[in-house]
């Protein structure tokens, strides 16, 4: 009989509530953006959020926390509670540049890869219609015979742009002043309101300005022309195809969040790259949908990572210790 009573005890025990397992997600998700809105980021994230909701059931949340070249959201994003409620939307530089530049709370092992969202994304270098250059060509030369005349906005020193321009300007002797701004949505401002002389960025956050005429893009940052660009010269049209230098952008989680809830944000957050209105999305931005795996983009964070180390030492932008 005693028996009997405890192995009816185990089965109560393991059907109560206290023991059951929580459904995931039960509640809403917020998605840290550590840009203003705006920017490639914050149009990728939202994008994504409104798709992935049906998916997971709950509303994700997209909350922007700017600051410090994105490292601030970062930050946000490492501290929280690592139960699958808290994500970041983030790109290359806060998180294989910053570590490097600025002492930032985080390294490449504090938080978790979940997906890469998009890749395949140069930067580009705009002007205003006056400029006086019409092609890439003519730019390096201008910038050649007058280095440090023009600004051009960023997305924080020692950024994914400035280190992307330091590549491509040095190796010609050519150069211009960089002005940090929080991303590519307040740099797009800052160069149109004249408070710089050239934009540096994404394509998507300048296109619209393009295609209206206030600005006209010289140089992108990729080995052959872009789609959306088609006119705008390219580095490898230069000779500077080993310069070439492109954004991507992806899903984290703080560490040590359940295997189960990460798988469960991955399979979601892949579909909804999958999507036909994500694919047409990014196929009219010029950009590609990736959606790879958590240990595949995780790869790719930490190649960057140990790349981008080894460039800021030779430029001496490394952080001293």
């Amino acid at each position: 009989m005693n028996k009997l009573l405890a192995a009816l005890a185990s089965v109560v025990a393991l059907v109560a509530p206290g023991h059951a397992q929580e459904k995931f997600p039960s509640r809403p998700i917020e998605l840290i953006v550590p840009t203003p809105p705006g920017g490639g980021v914050d149009i990728v994230a939202r994008m994504l959020a409104s798709l992935v909701e049906p998916m997971l059931a709950t509303k994700v949340a997209v909350v922007n926390k700017p600051g410090g070249g994105g490292s601030i959201g970062v930050s946000l994003l490492t501290q929280a509670k690592p139960d699958g409620y808290t994500l970041a939307a983030v790109w290359n530089a806060p998180i294989t540049i910053l570590p490097h530049t600025l002492s930032v709370p985080y390294g490449v092992e504090d938080y978790t890869a979940i997906t890469q969202l998009t890749g395949g994304t140069p930067f580009v270098f705009c002007m205003k219609p006056g400029f006086p250059a019409a092609n890439g060509k003519e730019l390096m030369e201008l910038l050649r015979s007058q280095p440090g005349k023009y600004t051009y906005g960023n997305d924080g020193v020692a950024g994914a742009v400035q280190l992307a321009a330091e590549r491509a300007f040095a190796r010609v002797g050519a150069g211009m002043r960089p002005v940090p701004f929080g991303g590519a949505g307040e740099t797009v401002k800052n160069f149109l309101g004249g408070h710089v002389d050239v934009y540096g960025g994404t394509i998507p956050t300048i296109l619209e300005f393009v295609r209206a005429g206030q600005a006209k893009c010289l140089l992108v940052t990729a080995a052959q022309r872009v789609p959306a660009l088609p006119d705008t010269t390219s580095l490898g049209e230069l000779g500077l195809a080993d310069t070439a230098s492109e954004l991507w952008r992806g899903i984290i989680a703080p560490k040590g969040i359940p295997a189960q809830r990460a798988a469960v944000i991955e399979k979601a957050f892949r579909a909804a790259t999958r999507e036909p209105k994500f694919l047409e999305f990014e196929a009219s931005r010029s950009e590609a949908a990736v959606g790879n795996s958590g240990s595949e983009f995780a790869k790719v964070i930490r190649a960057e990572y140990e790349a981008n180390a080894a460039i800021l030492k030779r430029l001496g932008l490394q952080r001293k210790n």
